[in-house]
């Protein structure tokens, strides 16, 4: 994963550098470096207390039985969803919190709780390549449902000057229903083929 991810940052440096070269747009792609690579120092700074605050959380949440009630609760669905995976495992856990999360539009919050579930899925799997279940995750918490949209999304429309920043609301569930479903089904199918496919070649 670190090699694929290293050569993928290399292609994107070399075809940027390339690009502002032939285009003669390289004191562009120096003032973007730099400026991009100031607002990611940035972002990490303003993350760090975020993740803090909701890794805090989670572990009163998890010491008090709180996700453990969440995740009997959301069982029914994400039972159906995560094959193989126990009722009361810390992975369920961590994955009905991060849909809890979702569904409340936190989505910092969803970071480190999503990080854990993977954690947990990558111990079950015992090995560095994903596993059906982790694939499922990534899709879902990607394509998440939001019963309340990014507290961003609101206070942007807000400050421009929107008479009612929560009438997407209905445009939200629907959006997001639909792409999640599209989504899980689409990565179901694929990974019982990949099953398939895997399974005949042993033979």
């Amino acid at each position: 994963m670190i090699t694929l991810l290293s050569w993928i940052l290399f292609i994107l440096i070399f075809f940027s550098l390339f690009s502002g070269a032939c285009l003669g747009k390289m004191p562009d792609v120096s003032f973007a470096a730099i400026n991009e690579c100031s607002n990611a120092v940035t972002l990490i700074i303003e993350l760090i207390g975020s993740i803090c605050l909701w890794s805090g959380l989670m572990e009163i949440a998890s010491r008090s039985g709180i996700t453990e009630k969440i995740s009997q609760c959301l069982y029914f669905i994400t039972g159906k969803i995560f094959s193989g995976l126990k009722k009361g495992s810390a992975a369920m856990k961590y994955i009905s919190m991060n849909v809890t999360s979702n569904l409340l539009g936190l989505g910092n919050a969803a970071t480190p709780l999503g990080i854990s579930a993977m954690r947990e899925l990558e111990s079950i799997g015992g090995s560095d390549t994903a596993s059906n279940n982790m694939i499922l995750f990534v899709v879902m918490n990607t394509a998440s449902i939001q019963l309340l949209p990014n507290s961003s999304i609101v206070s942007i429309r807000a400050s421009l000057g929107s008479a009612s920043p929560l009438d997407i609301l209905p445009a939200v569930w629907i959006v997001s229903f639909l792409s999640l479903s599209v989504s899980l089904l689409s990565a179901k199918l694929l990974c019982r083929i990949s099953d398939k496919v895997t399974h005949k070649n042993r033979r």
